[in-house]
């Protein structure tokens, strides 16, 4: 038995399914080794693999090719930002069986300014997924046909999912009257027009809101 096996987690789920998809990861790894298989867990009746960056698109070609696997459809690819590890995101891939009735889930971990092989070659509907991560977390896949952003505007700054991306952005755009074409400026915020108030309104407020002197005026004796 290899790491990869010794390495399975599980999370209580039913019972049939989750020993078909044990047996699923064990067949995965003990095929393709600690090399391209690193960990994987079972939850939420969906299987879990983690592979290393380099060999992330051998192993999706297993999985599609596999007649044990088969999972020919790639429905999704996302990304997270943990600014405080070493590698900053972990890509996830998300894949279907059609044939099987499975799912499974493939995390790869990428280090800031480091590049992610594209998957375009296995499942062209990667294309526009991985624009999308570039385009949100500016994870570079190499090898992509057309690696352009998707969701934002040309000439954006910066990627809006990461973490130390600012709420408010960078620019805001607007149409201009005069120029006849829309414009970007720094983002301003009008505070003058801003009034937080922190103060829970069940523990009661020492000033008085507006609205509040009519229910005075009821309470009050004639």
């Amino acid at each position: 038995m290899t790491e990869a096996q010794n390495q399975m987690q599980t999370v209580p789920g039913t019972g049939t399914m989750t020993e078909a998809l044990a047996e699923l990861g064990q067949h995965i790894a003990a095929r393709l080794g600690d090399g391209v298989v690193l960990g994987q867990e079972i939850a939420l009746e969906e299987l879990t693999l983690r592979a290393p960056a380099a060999r992330i698109v051998q192993l999706v070609e297993f999985l599609k090719s596999d007649p044990t696997c088969a999972f020919s459809s790639l429905v999704d690819i996302t990304a997270a930002d943990w600014p405080g590890r070493p590698e900053r995101f972990e890509v996830i891939y998300h894949f279907l069986s059609m044939y099987r009735n499975h799912r499974i889930r493939v995390k790869v971990d990428v280090a800031e300014g480091a590049m992610l092989p594209s998957i375009t070659g296995v499942h062209p509907s990667a294309d526009w997924f991985e624009r999308e991560v570039f385009d949100m977390f500016g994870v570079v896949f190499s090898g992509h046909p057309d690696l352009r952003r998707l969701l934002t505007d040309y000439g954006f700054r910066g990627h809006p999912l990461r973490k130390d991306f600012p709420t408010t952005g960078y620019v805001e755009v607007r149409y201009d009257e005069v120029q006849k074409r829309v414009v970007y400026e720094p983002v301003s915020l009008v505070q003058e027009y801003r009034l937080f108030d922190f103060m829970s309104p069940w523990e009661g407020a020492e000033y008085i809101l507006p609205g509040d002197e009519k229910d005075s005026a009821k309470k009050s004796p004639a």
